[in-house]
């Protein structure tokens, strides 16, 4: 085959001085996205309805964490929260039931809380009026509120510490005791009433809502209480290796177990089956990609020798596996030390695969001998749908940084065409990343904070079980009626590790990001040049459109500018669209639209939490940042 040449797939464990990549199912971004599950319920809900509704789509390929780990734990805390839900709702109903509806008057203030919520938006800096009228409502429903509960507890006192007295009652036989005011003069006994006193009645129901409340107070702790305990157990750093202990993996739901298999044989697999309107969904955001054409010159010194793609990449391999190899430390104890993690470097080769033309998921030709068949065309094809990538990944800050860098190169009508598309994958979102912090806090609260906490809480129950469980039979009706089962297979819509992750890297992980993006294309760089030269091409143009900045640092002219800077120490600055946004040196801060993140301007993982995952998941409940 055309594609023997390359050499097969390198990953850091099969050189001695690398190391092994950790593994995604155990990873901490795994971990944090599986807490951002049971955390965050809009990501929840987005989880599941990714991978496990619409089950026609391919899941998005999944670097450095297992999306069939995180849908267990989105199917496990939805069964949790649909439980509570269920109860909260149900003593709301029986109380309203049992007070003939007294209860219910509180049920306005609730509802005016949660459109406060709503009208706010989960957006950073809502506008003017949104922030008013937010405001105004909220504090009217916070009146409501209060002025309800008072109201409650007041009536249930007076009816304790009431005058009335039944032993004190005058005796109408007594000559000397005058007439009660509904004491009939002519003899008729009006103490022999027909039910009890309105007084008792409205006593009654306040004590039964009394009760409702120090009910719906004690579950809504509970409920947290729950959380604190998943994070303590399973979510662990120290359970959460343990992949056959998680309860999450062990559930008798046939479908989950179904796609379970499916999710792990396609998220890593080297075929990647895309859909058209991103292709590269799942590996984060474009940083910078570019292209470079040069002509195929034959040099002065002799003939030049036929230049194909896989030989070219043959030449870029080896310069790229050199970068696990530790700087010289004088000894093998000092180089084994070294923690860099260009050490656990990954180099593989993909095929991106369009989803055209297959009537099931299960068609997609993910064999061994089947991407074989395809690499093998692909490599030399220069195909426009099907495409042969080289892939570089670094997985930084225990894969919560992940640099893939993919390459391909093409020679047409004495043309070489390098293309490289960086990508990088952000940090998981602050909240999910503050969950263990959440759930210690919780933990070792004094009893009256966490009362203090279940009090404030409890309001929002009420709307939050409403959604909760509708949201739930939604969700349940579409797979039984959507058809998703039968339907042609599509590409990912989104990746669920995209969506749980950061706007913004600290400045340590931005150094780091743009760390291994030079290292690795100035050895692609230098791979192609090192190509060029043995087949006996000149490499003036190619070194040419090569621009250095500071120390080896390599920037190219991008697809949509063409920038190019000769001579030493050249800066070269764009403005055109393909930069990611953002002020700072790295991809940008993730202001730009949909799931686009970069490294930010370095403030740091310690940001505030209130910036919440992109849509389609909704803020969380108020308290849970």
């Amino acid at each position: 085959m055309t594609g023997s040449a390359v050499p097969r797939p390198s990953r850091g464990q099969d050189d001695l001085l690398g190391k092994p990549p950790v593994d995604p199912a155990t990873s901490e971004a795994s971990r944090l996205l599986c807490a951002g599950a049971h955390l965050h319920d809009g990501y929840r809900n987005a989880v599941i309805d990714q991978l496990y509704v619409q089950e026609h789509r391919v899941v998005a390929p999944s670097p450095g964490f297992d999306a069939a780990r995180v849908l267990a734990h989105a199917l496990r805390a939805r069964r949790a929260e649909r439980r509570w839900a269920a109860a909260i709702l149900g003593v709301w109903l029986v109380t309203a039931v049992l007070t003939g509806g007294f209860f219910g008057a509180l049920l306005l203030p609730c509802f005016l809380l949660a459109a406060a919520h709503w009208i706010r938006g989960t957006g950073r800096n809502p506008s003017v009026l949104r922030r008013v009228a937010a405001f105004l409502l909220r504090w009217y429903g916070r009146g409501l509120l209060v002025l309800g509960v008072s109201l409650i507890f007041a009536g249930a006192v007076t009816g304790l510490f009431g005058d009335d007295d039944p032993d004190e009652s005058p005796d109408p036989y007594d000559p000397t005791a005058p007439y009660p005011s509904d004491t009939d003069p002519f003899g008729a006994d009006s103490y022999s009433s027909s039910g009890p006193d309105i007084l008792d009645v409205v006593t009654v129901f306040a004590w039964v809502a009394v009760l409702a409340i120090v009910a719906l107070v004690v579950m809504v702790g509970l409920r947290r209480g729950r959380f604190a305990r998943v994070m303590t157990e399973e979510l662990s750093r120290q359970h959460f290796s343990d992949l056959a202990a998680d309860p999450a993996e062990h559930t008798t739901d046939a479908r989950f177990r179904r796609l379970q298999q499916r999710i792990r044989l396609e998220q890593h697999a080297p075929l990647i089956m895309y859909g058209e309107q991103d292709p590269f969904c799942g590996a984060g955001t474009p940083y910078r990609p570019w292209n470079l054409a040069v002509e195929l010159r034959p040099s002065e010194d002799g003939p030049a020798e036929p230049l194909g793609n896989g030989q070219i990449l043959r030449r870029i391999v080896p310069l790229l596996e050199a970068l696990r190899v530790p700087s010289p430390h004088g000894s093998a104890e000092g180089a084994a030390a070294v923690r860099d993690r260009l050490r656990e470097l990954v180099i593989d080769e993909c095929v991106f695969l369009p989803m055209v033309g297959m009537v099931r998921r299960e068609d997609a030709p993910y064999g061994p001998g089947a991407f074989e068949e395809h690499r093998a065309r692909a490599i030399e094809e220069g195909g426009e749908s099907r495409r042969h990538f080289l892939r570089i990944r670094v997985g930084g800050w225990n894969e919560e940084v992940v640099v893939t860098v993919f390459v391909r190169v093409h020679t047409q009508g004495g043309m070489l065409m390098l293309e490289v598309a960086p990508h990088v994958l952000m940090p998981v979102h602050p909240l999910f990343r503050d969950a263990d912090r959440i759930a210690h806090r919780h933990r070792n609260n004094n009893w009256f904070g966490r009362a203090v906490w279940a009090v404030s809480h409890t309001p929002a129950s009420l709307v939050d079980s409403i959604v909760t469980l509708g949201r739930g039979a939604v969700s349940s009706w579409r797979v039984l009626t959507a058809g998703n089962s039968g339907a042609l297979p599509e590409g990912p819509a989104f990746s669920v590790r995209q969506l749980g992750a950061d706007e913004e890297a600290s400045l340590f992980q931005d150094m780091d990001i743009n760390r291994y993006l030079k290292s690795i294309e100035d050895r692609v760089n230098g791979g192609v040049r090192l190509a060029l030269r043995e087949a006996g091409y000149e490499t003036d143009e190619f070194e040419q459109k090569i621009v250095n900045i500071g120390a080896g640092g390599v920037f190219i002219g991008s697809a949509k500018d063409s920038a190019i800077g000769i001579g030493d120490h050249n800066d070269v600055r764009r403005s055109g669209p393909q930069k990611p946004p953002g002020t700072g040196s790295g991809p940008g801060t993730g202001k730009g639209p949909g799931t686009g993140k970069g490294p930010g301007t370095g403030k740091g993982p310690a940001a505030s939490s209130d910036r919440q995952p992109k849509e389609p998941p909704k803020e969380p409940r108020a308290g849970e940042k």
